[in-house]
């Protein structure tokens, strides 16, 4: 049996490739929906796709089963459990609790495992060529590493009302009557690592085993004793701040999110041609340099997005493809790196992406307005917007300042002065230069704070300061 994890340092992301060597047959589970990476894999083991499938409806990225399924022919399976609202609504064999998938000698279990959503899956898988019981098991986003899939994404991201207290409930009995019930030596692979919103403190080990689990997480002692309570408390304090793409990418996924397949090759545009069409604001240009860099100058309208290593992970809080048409051209000169950026792009749904452009020169530049620590008190203003997480305002912030995460200030519109200026910081810059120049392409006037929060602790150190 060979499996393999697929670990996407973007969004903290993991997928498996399970393959029958004997068989030449293999299923993928949680595939993203930049697909290369499963069909070189495969090709390179002599293996072909027959099956795909997925834990559940994910928010924090587009899932990339019809993707694969159509790529390659093969049979998609998804969850048929959670009842009528929580129904795939594109075509794929449906798997309830105790169904298999069989892959040459191989036996890939569903076992429904409610909680983080009601209609989750944990994948045990059985390699019959040595072993009569599962050894692994693909927990997805139920059991991490020393950890646990949050309930409460359906209230902050999906629009429930009250939804996380019966999932907390939900995740406790999965726990004690499917997990619990594990053997020890089971490996435990789930579909998430640190730095992952779906939980609050994720492991960064690629697995562990369901003996090490239930001996030293956090959870353990509330599950052993049957309380339900204490474990419900705890599960729900302290959970990162959801981000608002999240809500887009659970409806995507649920009704299916749409086949891209052989994309057209990216373009390299002249600065004579995209130019007019910046200028006509006809096209966006995604900035991937450092928002260091993006300080001296960059192309007028442009995107913040640092990438391509996490252009996922901002490109999502930067551009909402609900009610953004515009195509999007990356500054760079390297074609490879615009590729790069296309592929962590559409693995957030951001498919618009057309070409790129090798640099500044020719085309309208603008230079996004900063100002230091000490201009900031004699700097008239609306609004101070802090754009870290609640739990990061709460351990301190400058005074006066309000707080909105970066993932959920393009869709709290509302909630910002159109009148006035608006100062902005989050920790170091990196968040707050992403976030400045979308709020900029939304008609609000932005000033960043340079050095942003640590800049400001640093100078607010000072004995000059405090004489």
């Amino acid at each position: 049996m060979l499996l393999e994890r697929l670990y996407d340092e973007d969004l903290a992301q993991a997928s498996y490739v399970i393959g029958c060597q004997a068989t030449g047959e293999a299923i993928v589970v949680d595939p993203r929906r930049d697909i290369t990476p499963y069909l070189e894999l495969t090709a390179r083991h002599d293996l072909r796709v027959v099956a795909v499938t997925e834990t559940h409806i994910h928010a924090d990225y587009l899932s990339g089963t019809r993707e694969l399924a159509a790529a390659t022919g093969a049979t998609a399976h998804v969850s048929g459990e959670g009842g009528p609202d929580w129904q795939y609504g594109f075509v794929a064999q449906r798997l309830h609790d105790g169904d298999e998938i069989t892959i040459g000698n191989i036996r890939v279990q569903a076992r429904h495992t409610p909680g983080h959503t009601p209609e989750h899956l944990m994948f045990l898988v059985t390699d019959g060529a040595t072993a009569d019981s599962p050894g692994y098991a693909l927990t997805g986003d139920f059991v991490f590493i020393g950890d646990l899939g949050r309930p409460d994404l359906l209230d902050e991201a999906a629009g429930g009302v009250g939804t996380r207290f019966e999932g907390a409930k939900q995740l406790f009995r999965s726990l004690r009557e499917v997990f619990w019930s594990l053997p020890d030596h089971v490996m435990v692979y789930p579909a998430h690592g640190a730095g992952s919103a779906c939980g609050k403190a994720l492991g960064a080990l690629p697995a562990s085993t369901v003996g090490y689990e239930r001996r030293f997480s956090w959870w353990a002692p509330y599950v052993e004793k049957n309380d339900e309570q204490g474990f419900v408390d705890s599960l729900l304090d302290g959970q990162p701040d959801a981000h608002a793409y999240f809500a887009r990418m659970k409806v995507d996924n649920r009704e299916g999110p749409q086949v891209v397949g052989d994309l057209p090759a990216l373009r390299r545009f002249e600065a004579a041609e995209l130019a007019p069409m910046i200028e006509a604001d006809e096209a966006i240009v995604v900035d991937p340099r450092a928002h260091t860099a993006v300080h001296e100058g960059t192309v007028q309208g442009a995107l913040n997005i640092p990438g391509p290593a996490k252009a996922a992970s901002f490109g999502a809080w930067a551009y909402d493809p609900q009610r953004e048409t515009r195509p999007l051209v990356v500054l760079t000169g390297d074609p490879e790196a615009a590729q790069q950026m296309r592929d962590h792009l559409l693995r957030v749904g951001i498919d618009r992406v057309i070409g790129y452009v090798d640099s500044l020169e020719g085309l309208p530049t603008a230079v996004p307005a900063v100002i230091s620590p000490a201009e900031l008190e004699d700097t008239e203003r609306a609004l101070l917007l802090d754009v870290r997480s609640r739990s990061e305002h709460a351990d301190g912030h400058i005074p006066g300042s309000v707080q909105l995460s970066a993932g959920t200030a393009l869709w709290n519109l509302e909630r910002l002065p159109r009148e006035g200026t608006v100062i902005t910081y989050c920790q170091s810059g990196v968040r707050n230069s992403v976030v400045a120049s979308a709020l900029r392409r939304e008609g609000i006037d932005v000033v960043e704070l340079d050095g942003s929060y640590a800049g400001w602790s640093t100078w607010a150190e000072q004995p000059q300061f405090n004489a």
